[in-house]
């Protein structure tokens, strides 16, 4: 007979703990599982993730959450990709974009064939064939349409720049009216029993919350997976330096565009993240090659607009729980770990985690296999998004201080060195299920950092130069003919989705 878990009790709020009290209570409904969320008034959300990848939308689409409602709550704009400024020299920019590149070939990798066209003495772009590089560059922007016949609309993806505390704030009232119960208190202390798992917490509202399952949401702090589990950090710092950010909003200054944009700086890389209402600005660098004071100068420089907020230094250490996932206990969010927001992955790890946990739901009896088969999942993607951040470090050009001058000759993990090697001798990317970053994605920052393979795969050699050329121009010319019929990022917003302002 099945034992199943009657009560998750998620201890933290923020837009981890509220993202996993609305997509739990979507996919729950009808269990009879009681969720209750415990939500200090006395700290601080730190409000990370506002840049996000397209499986926001997926996770919009899971929750059963009205997208025009949700842009509107959150003050969102759409997002096509990421524009990295001055990371391979000063002065140059590259675009990771999201959706497809082109259309493969003859069962080949686009990539492939676009090689092939190099070799063929063509001189088209690697983007010019991204329907989502286009629209970015452009300006322009539109939901794609459902069953339209044009390949175009197939092939892009967006996601979303938002407020992260409105976020919280959005599924906080979701939650509430799903009946997921919110307890307003501080855990003072969390009581294992003799299996180490957790018992009940004990609140500063004198009351004691019991429950079966536990998700810890204390960000940094890990209060139920570290600091009472004791499951230990594995620290990346050794691959990725940077250990700080300053972080300041700002009025918004122009209409917002459909991109983020990454800026190299001195010691680590700067961001800009457009909303609707404000822009979200930020310094990710290392102490050990940069000062708070000399970063937040570098920062204040850098933007426009009025400041909405002081400056906040907010400190951290790249890498992972060594378990995310121990006895009864779940961590999300900052509890888990943390990857430096270079491709806004921290919303999509707590979505992809939670993913996770619910296709390996557990019993009362807590099967220890069903616990590691979820660990070894996460753990490959939290190794397969640190690889693909590591990369834009490791491939730059620039040594014009003493922080690239280290990235030069920076330590790479195994896997990402052996990735490298195989994409500089003939363009291919091995892509396993399941994995976040597609082949695309690959190369398209690798193609931004000027690295080319050697050659390309040698059955392309026999596609006809003139019909592969022929091929790659109408491509090109469906992309811009479809995309210039689009309106403008910002006149779509106003015409269909604006922020309703509070008077």
């Amino acid at each position: 007979m099945q034992n199943s878990l009657n009560s998750i009790c998620i201890v933290g709020g923020g837009t981890a703990g509220w993202m996993a009290a609305t997509l739990l209570s979507t996919s729950l409904r009808g269990s009879n599982i009681k969720i209750t969320v415990i939500e200090s008034p006395d700290i601080e959300t730190i409000g990370v993730g506002e840049s996000t990848v397209p499986s926001i939308m997926d996770f919009i689409q899971a929750c059963q959450i009205d997208l025009k409602e949700f842009i509107q709550a959150t003050s969102a704009s759409f997002k096509l990709g990421i524009r990295f400024d001055d990371w391979l020299t000063a002065g140059e920019s590259y675009f990771h974009p999201f959706g497809r590149v082109g259309k493969d070939i003859n069962g080949f990798d686009f990539y492939q064939a676009w090689l092939k066209s190099l070799a063929d003495g063509q001189t088209t772009r690697w983007l010019d064939y991204s329907p989502n590089a286009i629209m970015a560059e452009n300006e322009r922007f539109m939901l794609p349409p459902q069953q339209s016949q044009n390949w175009v609309f197939s092939s892009y993806a967006h996601a979303l720049h938002l407020d992260a505390i409105k976020v919280a704030r959005y599924c906080r009232e979701l939650c509430h009216k799903r009946g997921v119960t919110r307890v307003e208190a501080t855990v003072k202390k969390v009581n294992l029993d003799d299996n180490e798992f957790i018992h009940n917490l004990e609140l500063d509202n004198g009351t004691t919350v019991s429950s079966d399952f536990f998700i810890d949401c204390t960000g940094f702090t890990g209060l139920l997976i570290e600091k009472s589990l004791k499951v230990g950090f594995e620290d990346w710092s050794h691959f990725l330096p940077c250990n700080r950010a300053v972080t300041v909003q700002t009025e918004q200054v122009n209409n917002p565009v459909p991109y983020t944009i990454a800026t190299a700086q001195e010691a680590g890389w700067s961001w800009k993240i457009p909303l609707q209402h404000r822009t979200g600005n930020g310094y990710v660098f290392s102490s050990q090659f940069c000062s708070d004071d000399k970063a937040l100068d570098t920062l204040v420089n850098s933007i426009r607009g009025k400041m909405l907020n002081e400056p906040r230094i907010i400190p951290f250490v790249t890498g992972k729980r060594k378990k995310i996932w121990h006895n009864n206990c779940l961590a999300l969010g900052l509890a888990s770990g943390f990857l430096e927001p270079l491709e806004s992955t921290a919303i999509h790890l707590v979505y992809k985690t939670l993913v996770h946990f619910i296709k390996h739901f557990p019993d009362n009896d807590f099967d220890a296999n069903t616990e590691q088969i979820f660990n070894q999942k996460i753990d490959t993607d939290y190794e397969e998004i640190r690889d693909f951040i590591i990369l834009h470090y490791c491939t730059s050009g620039r040594d014009d201080s003493d922080f690239w001058r280290w990235c030069q000759t920076m330590p790479v993990p195994e896997s990402l060195a052996e990735k490298i090697r195989v994409f500089r001798e003939r363009g291919q990317i091995e892509h396993i299920p399941g994995q976040f970053f597609t082949c695309d994605s690959w190369c398209s920052i690798l193609e931004g950092m000027k690295i080319r393979p050697r050659k390309h795969h040698p059955l392309v050699a026999g596609f006809h130069s003139q019909n592969l050329a022929n091929t790659l121009t109408k491509n090109i010319e469906d992309i811009r003919a479809t995309v210039l019929k689009m309106p403008n990022h910002h006149e779509y917003i106003q015409t269909h989705c604006p922020v309703q302002i509070k008077l």
